[in-house]
């Protein structure tokens, strides 16, 4: 399994994960799109958006193989902002290509792009 470096490991002062700390010796979790509900709580949302934008700060338009990323965050947002980078994919493999679709990333995120987000991180080395 892949371990990303620099991948922030959750969001900050709450329990939300944003990567694992070993593979599951019964397997991978398998990935698949949850239905976000518009009266979901603001600290889930909140939970989408500073995931997004380090997986926007992390990889870009680049095709990223799933890894140590969690498969319970990344199926928020599994089949809209992230996408299967190659065919066949299989939803169970930690070696699984994944890519970011920026389009719609823009359209249900838009603060993350008009810089009126606290979550978009900066990846620049000094």
């Amino acid at each position: 399994m892949l371990k990303h470096r620099g991948f922030p490991g959750r969001l900050p002062s709450t329990d939300f994960q944003f990567t694992i700390r070993r593979a599951n010796p019964k397997g991978a979790t398998p990935l698949s799109a949850r239905k976000r509900y518009a009266d979901r709580r603001a600290i889930d949302r909140r939970a989408d958006e500073a995931f997004l934008g380090a997986l926007i700060a992390h990889f870009g338009e680049e095709a990223f193989e799933r890894g140590n990323l969690d498969a319970g965050r990344l199926s928020w947002l599994f089949g809209r902002e992230v996408v299967p980078a190659s065919d066949p994919f299989d939803p169970v493999s930690y070696e699984a290509l994944l890519r970011l679709d920026l389009r719609v990333a823009q359209a249900n995120f838009p603060q993350l792009f008009d810089g009126s987000s606290e979550f978009t991180f900066d990846t620049s080395e000094d």
